[in-house]
């Protein structure tokens, strides 16, 4: 038995999606455990490529089992779109994708409520994908949630969902009746619940079984820890837990069953929607940087904000999930850029930080104190060895390790997985 976890440690966006593809060969199975459909993991598989929201990218390995865990909040039309997109693209889905019947549903007035909360005047936006993930989980925290379990069951649900619509009716005025949201929920119902039900299992019975089975398991976050709601840089952040504490609560992993955490990052930095980013490029050279590495959203299709790389952030973010690893992506986007710079510590008034603030005025404030380096010339894609990297290249993600306290398992210069650079032959999961 090994278990693995997979965790983004900057603002989302790192390239999980193909570590996870490219790992996902050696696993017997692969979890998802929070999150919900803002998540998009892109992968090149066969020279295709696949958006992925919900489902985990292992999916597309054949042979491979993949749970919904019950910390992912679960859009009914949103999994049946994706089921039928990859099924279209001759991907197996049934046998091997199951979904946790404690995972809570998103359902349309969790979506408008969404925008409600986006559009409230007066009050900063945070630049949500608006699929109805915060209200969700709001509804869950709150103790007023609809489970999988309860989706299935109709002498269950449809109580729960009237008693949803009362309490929620004032403000849902803007978008239609509750007559009228009422029978749009209720006209696809039978459709979806018969869709669901063959996919849905008892999560955490699934994952212990598949250790008692000695299978090798893969856990995949989506977001990124800096967009944790406990340890991001809150309240421009997820409702979840991307971090890799997150899996024993989204899962039903025990804590004494991880061991190892590989870590995300790309080579610089990128956030999608509001918030602080001290490293941000608003120049054309954070232009040239989202045009070569492809930076939009693949969930919303908005571009990416870009910066420099910001070694406070990915130390805070390394500490909290205690990666052991590193995964190091879109090198070969910083090709020809002289001098490459990163973010030893930030300034705010008179004070040097050299750890992340919590303290939202500080986060806002914070103006990065950068160490400059050569950079590198001549294209790196297609090199398969480290040694062939430039010198200045080997160089840099040197001093990457060096700052954040991690190890590079691999180095990653493209978007297929045969452009992977195996760094360290003593991680366990090497490809």
């Amino acid at each position: 038995m090994s278990t693995l976890v997979v965790v983004g440690v900057q603002w989302g966006d790192e390239g999980k999606g193909k570590i996870v593809h490219l790992l996902g060969k050696q696993a017997d199975t692969v979890v998802r455990y929070q999150g919900g459909n803002n998540a998009g993991h892109t992968v090149i598989f066969d020279g295709k490529h696949f958006v992925l929201h919900l489902v985990p990218s292992g999916i597309l390995e054949p042979g491979k089992k993949c749970l919904i865990g019950n910390g992912v909040v679960v859009d009914p039309e949103a999994l049946e779109e994706e089921v039928k997109f990859l099924e279209k693209r001759k991907i197996r889905v049934k046998g091997r994708l199951f979904v946790s019947d404690a995972a809570h549903v998103i359902l349309s007035y969790h979506r408008y409520m969404d925008c409600l909360h986006e559009d409230r005047a007066g009050v900063g936006k945070i630049g949500t994908t608006r699929r109805g993930i915060g209200p969700a989980y709001s509804d869950k925290v709150g103790r007023i949630g609809i489970r999988i379990a309860d989706y299935l069951n109709p002498e269950g649900f449809l109580p729960l969902l009237e008693s949803n619509l009362r309490e929620k009716a004032p403000l849902l005025r803007r978008f239609g009746s509750l007559k009228e949201i009422r029978h749009g929920i209720l006209k696809r119902y039978n459709g979806l619940r018969r869709f669901l039900e063959p996919f849905v299992v008892n999560g955490p019975q699934f994952i212990f079984k598949a250790i008692e089975e000695n299978d090798k398991v893969l856990f995949e976050s989506a977001q990124g820890t800096m967009l944790d709601v406990d340890f991001g840089t809150y309240p421009f952040v997820t409702s979840s837990n991307p971090v890799a504490g997150g899996v024993c609560i989204g899962s039903g992993l025990a804590p004494t069953r991880i061991d190892d955490v590989l870590g995300v990052l790309k080579a610089y930095t990128t956030r999608v929607g509001e918030g602080p980013f001290p490293t941000e490029l608003k120049d054309a050279l954070g232009e040239t940087l989202r045009q070569r590495g492809m930076e939009f959203g693949a969930t919303t299709g908005r571009p990416r904000r870009c910066g420099w790389f910001d070694a406070v952030a990915v130390r805070h973010a390394v500490r909290i999930n205690g990666s052991s690893w590193l995964a190091l992506t879109k090198l070969d986007v910083l090709e020809g850029v002289h001098p490459l710079k990163i973010a030893v510590a930030y300034r705010v008034g008179k004070k040097v930080l050299r750890e992340f603030p919590s303290d939202r005025q500080y986060q806002a404030e914070a103006q990065p104190i950068y160490e400059s380096m050569p950079g590198f010339q001549g294209s790196i894609r297609g090199m398969t060895r480290y040694s062939q990297l430039p010198v200045n290249a080997r160089r840099y993600v040197k001093r990457l390790e060096e700052l954040v306290g991690a190890k590079m398992a691999m180095v990653s210069l493209g978007r297929s997985r045969e452009e992977t650079i195996i760094m360290d032959s003593k991680f366990p999961w090497k490809p």
